[in-house]
């Protein structure tokens, strides 16, 4: 397996609390947990300096992560939540010119704090649970969302991760490398990206089945020492970003990294040629063919032995 090249620093970001980061590849667009009564999204140049903030007329509770479509359709997800009290989370799903809507969805088994969001190539949102026992657990709506009314959620999957030694994370131990704190899916859908503190883990997705592939084996990117890490996205070309809480930490980026998780080709074994039966041995109808032959030659050797049979005789 290739190993993913070490994150390498882009450029720091002048925000306290990042919480959400995504990208079109000419912009950075990144939100923060700390809305103070109301939803903004930065937009940020290459060099990470703010060119303008999309404001939306929303008062959202705890946004913990950030998402954009093919479309540039940006979606907060408000579904913070420390203190297991919310009875609904949200999605909001925000035009670039900062009209927004609002869709409330419910889990169908209590109260969840999740901070990743991901929306597959279908345009369904996929919310991620931060446990800190047991697996992450991966709820999608069960129907199409509605701002006039809340939409169930239902578990479709949950998703393991191993503890690792890389270094980093608010609680320098072995829970921050398991605790998912975002994610991402590249514009074509074709990878998925979930981070912890620690790590980031790319999952391909080969054939649109995003509950298959997140129960297949991810490939691992470290993304060390990051104070606060929470924040995840894919540049269109395949770049891996990652940024963390706290003014003056970096966005860093992993050149190349959607293609370390593409499905290797299938194995192709290459059969050894068939012997050509023709030089291998003569078909079974050419000793057919040659009987004609062998019968006149013999038939005339026995001709040639009763002429000299006779002459003998006479000669006796």
């Amino acid at each position: 397996m290739i190993l993913p090249p070490p994150p390498v620093d882009v450029c720091p970001v002048a925000m306290q609390e990042l919480s959400g980061l995504t990208s079109d590849g000419k912009q950075f667009f990144a939100v923060s947990d700390s809305d103070n009564g109301t939803l903004r999204i930065q937009v940020m140049g290459r060099d990470c300096v703010v060119t303008r903030t999309i404001t939306a007329p929303v008062d959202p509770y705890d946004v913990e992560d950030l998402a954009m479509t093919p479309d540039g359709t940006l979606w907060a997800s408000d579904t913070g939540d420390n203190g297991k009290s919310r009875s609904t989370v949200a999605l909001h799903k925000v035009s670039p010119s900062g009209a927004v809507e609002r869709f409330r969805v419910t889990y169908p088994d209590g109260k969840h704090d999740a901070e990743a969001l991901f929306i597959d190539k279908s345009g369904t949102p996929y919310i991620i649970t931060k446990e800190p026992l047991g697996s992450a657990l991966v709820y999608r709506p069960t129907a199409p969302l509605r701002t006039d009314a809340p939409v169930p959620l239902e578990q479709v999957t949950r998703v393991s991760l191993s503890s690792t030694d890389t270094p980093g994370g608010p609680l320098e131990g072995t829970l921050d490398s398991r605790l998912v704190t975002g994610a991402a899916s590249t514009a074509d859908g074709s990878v998925i990206a979930l981070r912890t503190y620690t790590d980031a883990y790319l999952f391909p997705v080969p054939d649109g089945d995003v509950v298959k592939a997140l129960a297949g084996d991810p490939v691992r990117v470290p993304l060390p020492n990051e104070p606060q890490g929470e924040a995840i996205a894919f540049d269109p070309d395949g770049t891996l970003l990652s940024a963390s809480e706290g003014t003056g930490t970096p966005i860093r980026a992993v050149a190349g990294a959607a293609a370390l998780a593409q499905p290797p080709p299938p194995a192709t074994t290459t059969q050894p040629p068939a012997a050509d039966q023709s030089e291998a041995a003569p078909p079974a109808s050419s000793s057919w063919q040659n009987w004609p032959l062998a019968l006149t030659l013999g038939g005339l050797v026995l001709i040639a032995a009763l002429v000299i049979g006779l002459r003998f005789r006479r000669r006796a």
